[in-house]
């Protein structure tokens, strides 16, 4: 009967986090952008600013940031959705002419699936004949994908003005919720010490681990930018901004930016020879930063083994995406730290550590 209830409870949990991605995910992000920027408020503090107004400062200065960088990265992405439509023709053809020969894999896929459904339907196996293609079946709904694409744009806007919002009025609050929870750990002095341990740790860990990332995806953009302008692809500031949000995602960041510059590359010059020197370049920089800078500052962080990591973010990124692969380590570097210091999860943290 315990395992039965252990179970349904699990399922039950689960189904709820995936059910709550819309609100969890906001919450999320906006409490570690707001333990990543609360030093910068705590400093303005001591310098005699006022905490509401180093906040209004400091959300103002990131605001600020983000539009500056917009615009001058703006025309390069613009040449890219301009290169768009050549660049779907360019794949049309790519595709047709690897899947045009007699002897393609794809026909001789095609020729044995049409035999055994003929041969499942009790009808002799006769030479597959060309099957009439309606005349609009080719067709692209244009309009279908732009009111998709603007549906996800105005979703994510939404998203992010929320995230803002909340960053805001969580630096606002300095430590309120923190001096709230001590509160609700009880009446021992104990637990509330055991409480403000935890905090603090989390505190650290989480502001290391924003850091590290900061840090290190600056770098790996700084470094594909320049790296791209000495190859000579075009649009490398847009690309290099490309690599360095991708790379937020670990382990499978670095391949989708290797990925994401070769086909940008043959586009532009349907050159092999480029296309293996942009992912060169790519890879060893995804190499440098991530598997050496980045595994070394984490290990140092959040002192968690690789393999636990890789699970976690496998689990996360089955439950919500995208955004869990972005979300996963943080999500168990609190886990982590909460396993070593409440009883009875021993086990949790034994397989989280090193």
């Amino acid at each position: 009967m315990r395992l039965a209830q252990t179970i349904l409870a699990t399922v039950a949990f689960l189904y709820a986090l995936q059910w709550g991605q819309g609100f969890l995910v906001p919450l999320l992000l906006g409490i570690l952008l707001t333990y990543t920027l609360n030093p910068v408020v705590v400093s303005l503090e001591r310098v005699h600013v006022r905490r509401a107004l180093g906040t209004s400062l400091v959300t103002c200065a990131i605001l600020l940031g983000m539009t500056v960088t917009a615009e001058m990265v703006h025309d390069e992405f613009s040449n890219i959705i301009e290169e768009l439509p050549d660049a779907g023709r360019k794949l049309s053809r790519l595709v047709a002419s690897t899947t045009s020969g007699k002897d393609s894999t794809l026909k001789r896929i095609q020729d044995v699936a049409t035999q055994i459904e003929q041969a499942t339907a009790g009808k002799p196996a006769l030479t597959r004949k060309p099957v009439p293609v309606a005349a609009d079946s080719g067709h692209i709904k244009v309009i279908d994908w732009v009111w998709a694409g603007s549906r996800g744009l105005l979703s994510f806007l939404s998203q992010a003005t929320m995230v803002v919002f909340l960053v805001f009025f969580l630096l606002l609050s300095g430590d309120t919720f923190k001096r709230k929870l001590v509160k609700l750990a009880g009446p021992s002095l104990t637990r509330k010490k055991v409480t403000v341990q935890i905090l603090d740790e989390i505190n650290s860990s989480i502001q290391g681990y924003m850091f590290m990332l900061l840090v290190t995806n600056v770098l790996l953009a700084l470094l594909m930018w320049l790296a791209l302008q000495f190859i000579g692809l075009e649009n490398a500031g847009a690309w290099a901004i490309v690599a360095g949000l991708l790379h937020l995602m670990p382990y499978f960041g670095p391949l989708l930016i290797v990925c994401a510059l070769s086909i940008a590359a043959y586009l532009q010059t349907e050159s092999l020879q480029m296309v293996a020197l942009v992912a060169l370049a790519a890879t060893a920089i995804a190499t440098l930063v991530g598997t050496f800078i980045a595994t070394w500052m984490t290990g140092r962080i959040a002192r968690m083994n690789a393999a636990a990591v890789f699970v976690s973010l496998l689990f996360w990124g089955w439950l919500w995406g995208v955004w869990g692969l972005l979300l996963g380590v943080p999500v168990v570097v609190i886990v982590k730290v909460v396993a070593e210091k409440v009883d009875g999860m021993e086990v949790v943290a034994e397989l989280l550590g090193e």
